[in-house]
């Protein structure tokens, strides 16, 4: 396949792929997804990081069908690679994509949980242990002398279970051979320490460069000595020579010219002659110790190649163990397509989670699910595929949407999701828009170009819609989401809606239900405090009075507080003052 046939390969880039990698270098890389080699270089890891999506897994790419599922599937990428243990792992994470096959996304989870078992039964000590050594891979930048030093690392740990189990195939006494070749050719060149001879000889030919530098000091030198006469200067001259260099008498006196016409000239003449002679035999040894070198690791490169490949699919299953671990992900069901369903129980928001920690887990359904009840305030969820989802504002609405997004993204991906318990089904499209209170004809023209035509293109798909009103007329946005909501029914689609327009929507059809989110009062802080778990078949309530009680507790003095208590009687003094007295009970009840 040619450069410029794959996806955001241009003429610029391509230019620069084959003036750094070539031409075939540059399509294996991408073909394999090696963001390394593309950074290397010259590209932004982000550039790089969208070809190979693209390139690895566009058709999976094509299910995110608006910019906030694209965001929402970045967001979840982030959050694991957290957990990653390499660079080089970190690199693979973000590249991953929703799968194709349902057989697809079950292998990757089954080698998942392998890690994850494995991982788990590690203690802290070996979990140590495996982590220093990919941190010596990473801190040598993960080349292959890096990585067959890990593998060896790796073996000697004994773990023989899992994503360990390959490394019981790669032998020791090649790899040590390989590691200790890779070590001392660095590109063109050998290393200090590729052979004892080689080391001799530079260090040699680098001291004669010192005489050979301050050659006019050392002849005045000789001559403060109260050396005067021939011989003498010439026995001083190989005395000093002999001390201060790593050369026998006779390359000294081989280089000693015998037609030199002064001191000076004499000097010169003979440590130029040292520095060819040396320059020879080090470029000489340098020459057959390299090509030895080279055949050895040559000879090696399956066993070399092998253990690169292992090295980073450990490094690889064992972040995405940890990831799965740290935030008790569970593997997902997946439903059949004749009996669509999108269901969870006790789901957490990974980027809520990932921030502080603190999240209510949530329990929600659609379609032909299995959940029997929610918590107890929640009732049952019905077996409707479609939700209008009510409620207080910071109440949680535009979360589960993302929750929702975040669990399906997973499990396409074929990685645990954060809940008890998740049922999904495969989706062609997951049309996933957050609110956008652009109040103009454009705005509302390119929402509905973004979210309708995956309905209409015959493919199962996902809506997770929020406050579609928020960019037109009231009237106007009540109508048209009746219509989505029609629309999403009827292409037998699964979808929440996220409105405060409930009410204007009556009658909905037979296969869609209204949920809503409850305030419960102000906290002794006098924040909003809500129930995020959705009551089902229920109009979630709106919290005016809840915001109006703040603002009368917050006055900043007698002619604000009045202004904000002429609110209060419009939306119910009582309710007002009850809210007030519920705080200041909870602060007190707090305090004992």
């Amino acid at each position: 396949m040619r450069l410029e046939e794959y996806w955001g390969v241009g003429p610029k880039t391509r230019a620069r792929l084959v003036d750094e990698l070539g031409a075939e270098r540059a399509s294996s890389a991408i073909e394999r997804g090696d963001v390394r080699a593309l950074t290397d270089a010259g590209l932004t890891r982000g550039r790089a990081t969208h070809i190979l999506r693209r390139a690895t897994g566009g058709a999976g790419m094509e299910t995110l069908a608006t910019p906030d599922a694209r965001e929402a599937y970045k967001d979840v990428l982030e959050v694991v690679v957290e957990h990653a243990l390499t660079q080089r792992a970190a690199d693979r994470i973000r590249v991953l994509t929703p799968l194709s096959t349902r057989e697809a996304m079950a292998g990757r989870l089954d080698d998942v949980f392998d890690a994850v078992e494995i991982w788990d039964g590690l203690d802290e000590a070996e979990q140590a242990e495996i982590c220093e050594a990919y941190e010596r891979y990473d801190a040598n930048d993960g080349t292959e002398k890096a990585a067959v030093e890990a593998a060896l690392e790796l073996r000697e740990l004994d773990h023989a279970a899992g994503p360990f189990e390959p490394l019981a195939s790669l032998d020791a006494d090649t790899l040590e051979t390989a590691a200790d070749a890779l070590g001392a050719v660095d590109g063109h060149r050998l290393g200090t320490g590729a052979d004892d001879e080689l080391d001799r000889l530079r260090s040699a030919l680098g001291a004669v460069e010192d005489l050979d530098a301050s050659a006019t000091e050392l002849v005045e030198e000789l001559r403060s000595e109260g050396v005067h006469d021939v011989d003498g200067f010439r026995d001083a001259f190989e005395d000093r020579i002999l001390s201060e260099t790593d050369v026998t008498i006779e390359q000294v006196r081989e280089a000693m010219p015998r037609d030199a016409t002064d001191a000076g000239d004499f000097v010169a003449e003979t440590l130029r002659s040292l520095r060819i002679d040396l320059q020879e035999r080090v470029d000489e040894r340098e020459e057959r110790i390299g090509a030895e070198l080279r055949a050895t690791i040559e000879e090696s490169r399956d066993a070399i190649d092998r253990a690169v490949e292992i090295v980073d699919e450990i490094a690889l299953a064992l972040s995405l163990a940890r990831f799965a671990i740290a935030y008790d992900c569970t593997r997902p069901t997946f439903a059949d397509a004749d009996a669509p369903a999108v269901s969870v129980v006790d789901a957490r928001n990974l980027r809520l989670a990932a921030a502080d920690g603190s999240v209510q887990p949530i329990t929600y359904a659609l379609g032909a699910h299995d959940v029997d009840s929610g918590p107890e305030t929640a009732g049952t969820p019905g077996q409707e595929r479609v939700s209008v989802l009510t409620g207080a504002n910071s109440g949680g609405k535009t979360t589960l949407l993302e929750t929702l997004c975040q669990i399906h993204v997973l499990a396409s991906m074929g990685l645990p999701v954060p809940a008890e318990r998740a049922t999904v089904t495969l989706v062609d499209a997951i049309v996933f828009h957050r609110r956008h209170a652009s109040f103009n004809a454009g705005v509302l023209e390119s929402t509905l170009q973004s979210i309708v035509p995956p309905l209409s293109d015959g493919g199962r798909t996902l809506m997770l819609v929020d406050e579609f009103e928020a960019i037109t007329e009231p009237g106007s946005a009540a109508d048209l989401l009746h219509g989505l909501v029609r629309l999403t029914v009827d292409r037998d689609a699964l979808g929440v809606f996220v409105t405060h327009l409930a009410e204007d929507l009556e009658p909905l059809p037979e296969a869609a239900r209204v949920d809503g989110i409850f305030a419960e009062g102000l906290n002794p802080d006098l924040e909003l405090r809500v129930d995020y778990q959705p009551r089902f078949d229920t109009i979630g309530r709106s919290t005016p009075e809840f915001i109006v009680s703040r603002l009368v507790a917050n006055a900043g003095g007698r002619s604000e507080r009045a202004g904000f208590e002429t609110l209060a009687e419009a939306v119910g003094r009582e309710v007002v003052q009850r809210t007030l007295a519920d705080a200041k009970w909870h602060d007190a009840a707090e305090g004992d």
